[in-house]
């Protein structure tokens, strides 16, 4: 069968095991369901393996399944046929499954009319990536060899070709050969740029966001080595009894732990500093830096505004005079001089709850407070208000506006709230939304620091997690803020007990989550980042990700290091001839063994290398 056949064969056969309907396909991969059709029927050839890889991956596919694929799909690009050709069935061969059809069933009618399954969730609702089957137990075919990772003293070595046998030489009369060098050369031409116009042409039956973006190899970004940002590892602190984390971190922010402005100046000119003092001297005494957030208007300095989700009753408004505001921004700040290490200028915005003002008002505000503190306390860092909702266009515009009208003029840091688009997401899928986030910051003209100050809303309403997910998770929410290059991560929160991931109870020990935080962070003490990529650009498999690291220790000084995880299931990889010990968040160390070959989980590992940094 020609190559083509055998991919689509390959093609059809991983959708009728995921159980996927071409609509289904369409809503994971946003390539039109014509389009999907062809390909698994193999009338069309998709125009570049990025379209081949979204599709086996929405399917499930394993290492080796994407590695036969890739081959496929590459021998099929120098097919003489024109790939518009029906499916031809034929019986299975080793690199082939047997597929159960080879035209649409009578169960599934034409893509074209398909409606959605009856037992079908709409996208919202589909199971997320962690809950696909994993690799961990498939097995290659024999000829399937595995990709190396890339060295981190530079690039694998490619494999030295296979010995082949002399040809027999047969001569030929000196006009034939003349003849068959020019066919051969007019061939290889032909093949070459037919080649180049199959991969960079778009297919005309799919919509124009699904073609694949161009492929780049290497990793995600690379730098000079960089320490880990002091006081990256931040908490939001949900308690006021002046308690904090028993277990190290790098940072806290005072939100929701009863220091609101409607709680701290009741009325005009009224202050209660109770609460704040002892977080203030909890912080200190605990040696950790304090970031105070402002948010949360009193009902007297707007009382016709609409009502924010606390219950002293306070206005989810700007307030109607912008005196009151500055009073009290130079209150707060003149009391904690020198205490408070940085203040964020508002929790929350744009928000129903939190802030329904207008973006130009918002910027007033900030650039008001921001030259307060900086003229009061010079020391303090001045964080702009916390933009949240960035999945939605709307929260997008709001930052752009809040960006125009000057709002980033006396910050020191920009803010944002990341949390994932879907709940029961794994954490890598809020590595999107922080390109939309640089995207938009972008298209502001705004380049600040970056730090992460909380969640979505209704993650007080989003379902508890599994001990074992939620240790998994909460390391890597921190490890995506690296991947980010973000400088500083507010896991929310500390303190409270009825959330996703609970980090540690007030007056209780630290959960299993928070104890692997702390092994993270152990490793991550005195290192120096270099980069970060994930999936085949860095030689691993789609779902498995990385980030590199120069570490303290050994003979030089330094050696290298990388945490390595997957996002969803398991993968195999091989281990580099330099790789010496893998840690695991559990406190264990496992000499590695030259040439062995490491299960990568959606447990982050730590792979330490011989090599000098």
């Amino acid at each position: 069968m020609a190559p083509s056949g055998a991919l689509a064969e390959l093609l059809q056969h991983l959708r009728e095991r995921s159980g996927r309907t071409y609509t289904s396909l369409e809503r994971r991969t946003r390539i039109s369901r014509s389009s999907l059709n062809r390909y698994c029927l193999g009338s069309a050839v998709p125009p570049n393996y990025g379209t081949v890889e979204k599709i086996a991956t929405a399917c499930g596919a394993s290492r080796g399944e994407l590695d036969t694929l890739y081959r496929l799909w590459a021998e099929a690009q120098v097919e003489p046929a024109t790939h518009e050709h029906a499916a031809a069935a034929g019986p299975p061969t080793a690199d082939r499954p047997p597929s159960a059809e080879t035209s649409l069933s009578a169960e599934e009618p034409p893509p074209a009319d398909e409606p959605p399954s009856a037992d079908e969730p709409p996208p919202a609702d589909e199971p997320p990536v962690a809950d696909e089957p994993p690799v961990a137990d498939e097995r290659p075919v024999a000829d399937e060899r595995p990709v190396a990772p890339r060295s981190p003293v530079g690039p694998a070595r490619a494999p030295e070709p296979e010995a082949r046998p002399p040809a027999r030489r047969k001569r030929l009369p000196y006009e034939i050969l003349s003849v068959v060098a020019g066919l051969v050369a007019l061939a290889i031409a032909g093949a070459g740029l037919n080649r180049l116009w199959v991969d960079s042409r778009a297919d005309p039956g799919e919509e124009p966001e699904a073609r694949a973006a161009q492929q780049v190899g290497g990793p995600e970004w690379s730098q000079p080595p960089e320490p880990v940002p002091k006081g990256f590892f931040g908490v939001t602190i949900n308690a006021a009894t002046g308690a904090m984390p028993t277990f190290p971190t790098g940072a806290t922010r005072f939100w929701d732990s009863e220091t609101r402005w409607s709680q701290v100046e009741p009325s005009r000119d009224r202050f209660d500093w109770s609460n704040l003092d002892r977080l203030v001297i909890g912080a200190r005494t605990a040696g950790l830096p304090a970031l105070y957030t402002f948010g949360a208007t009193p009902a007297w300095a707007s009382p016709a505004g609409p009502r924010s989700p606390y219950p002293e009753g306070p206005r989810a408004s700007a307030p109607d005079s912008t005196a009151d505001w500055d009073a009290f921004v130079r209150a707060v700040v003149t009391r904690y001089r020198g205490r408070i290490a940085a203040y964020e200028l508002w929790a929350f915005a744009p928000s129903p709850y939190f802030f329904t003002g207008s973006a130009t008002t918002l910027a007033d505000m900030a650039r008001r407070a921001g030259r307060i503190v900086h003229e009061t306390d010079p020391r303090a860092t001045v964080v702009c208000p916390g933009i949240g909702d960035l999945w939605e266009p709307a929260s997008q515009r709001f930052l752009r506006d809040f960006a125009s009208a000057g709002g980033y003029e006396n910050c020191d840091v920009a803010a944002v709230k990341l949390h994932q688009r879907e709940p029961g997401d794994p954490p890598e899928s809020m590595v999107e939304l922080t390109r939309v986030i640089d995207r938009t910051f972008h298209e502001a003209g705004v380049s600040l620091p970056v730090w992460n100050t909380g969640a979505a809303y209704r993650i007080a309403t989003e379902k508890p997690l599994t001990e074992e997910l939620a240790g998994d998770y909460a390391v890597r929410f921190y490890l995506v803020g690296l991947y980010a290059r973000y400088d500083r991560m507010y896991f929310y929160n500390w303190g409270g007990t009825k959330l996703p991931i609970v980090l540690q109870a007030v007056d209780g020990p630290p959960t299993r989550a928070a104890l692997m935080v702390r092994e993270l962070e152990r490793w991550l003490d005195g290192a120096r980042i270099t980069s970060c990529g994930h999936g085949p650009a860095v030689n691993l498999p789609p779902r498995a990700w990385q980030c590199r690291f120069q570490m303290p220790g050994g003979p030089a000084g330094s050696h290298l290091g990388t945490i390595a995880w997957t996002e969803a299931g398991a993968a195999a990889i091989p281990l580099d001839e330099h790789a010496v010990r893998v840690r695991n968040l559990g406190g264990g160390i496992v000499d590695a063994a030259a040439g062995g070959v490491l299960r990568l989980t959606e447990q982050p590992v730590l792979i330490e290398y011989d090599t000098a940094g």
